[in-house]
């Protein structure tokens, strides 16, 4: 364990891995500080040093990972032209899933004051899921402007089509599964009939 009075390089990001080792181990259930600080060997009033509650770091924590996703798809756009069109939406819906995207949102729907703060921040411009369904459209409509997706496509309803979908799976699916990139690729085959791919969907 960290000795008393020394500093812990990185301690949000260190608490946040350790929740979701907790959390992919235990279940929402074995989420508790015990647990979390214990997992990341520190003391056991380190959690409440950083936030206010445990509703408070489980909402960070949903709020940072978010944040991630989003910044990892927002340059999506600029790949238009480049790269296979359905690879780079499968990695990028890869990415919205997450390595523990399951355990995290569930975390998050089984505090409702998760959920409100989750919302609050949202609703006051922290990247969410528009930040990352806003990318996804930008990207088919630029890929679209390229002859890459067909003419008649509605970008903005692929893009929701594609974000809801996955968020389904964060919330009702297994982020360890090996069938999701299958799966994955199977639902933007779907979505996105690319001219000149093979339809992968069947």
């Amino acid at each position: 364990m960290s000795p008393r009075g020394v500093a812990i390089p990185d301690v949000r990001e260190r608490l946040f891995a350790a929740a979701e080792r907790v959390l992919a181990r235990e279940g929402t259930a074995g989420l508790t500080n015990r647990a979390v600080t214990e997992e990341a060997d520190c003391a056991k009033g380190l959690l409440y040093n950083h936030f206010a509650d445990l509703d408070d770091f489980v909402a960070q924590l949903v709020l940072d990972r978010f944040g991630r996703i989003a910044a990892e798809i927002r340059p999506l756009p600029e790949q238009a032209g480049h790269g296979d069109v359905q690879d780079n939406l499968t990695r990028a819906a890869l990415a919205m899933l997450g390595a523990n995207g399951p355990a995290i949102t569930a975390a998050a729907m089984s505090r409702h004051g998760v959920v409100q703060r989750v919302r609050q921040a949202w609703d006051t411009g922290a990247p969410g899921p528009g930040a990352v369904e806003n990318a996804l459209a930008r990207y088919l409509e630029a890929e679209q402007r390229l002859g890459r997706v067909p003419a008649h496509a509605d970008c903005a309803m692929l893009a929701l089509a594609l974000a809801g979908t996955v968020h389904h799976l964060r919330m009702h699916g297994s982020a360890a599964s090996d069938d999701n990139p299958q799966l994955i690729r199977r639902l933007v085959a779907t979505l996105v009939a690319v001219p000149g791919q093979p339809d992968l969907s069947a």
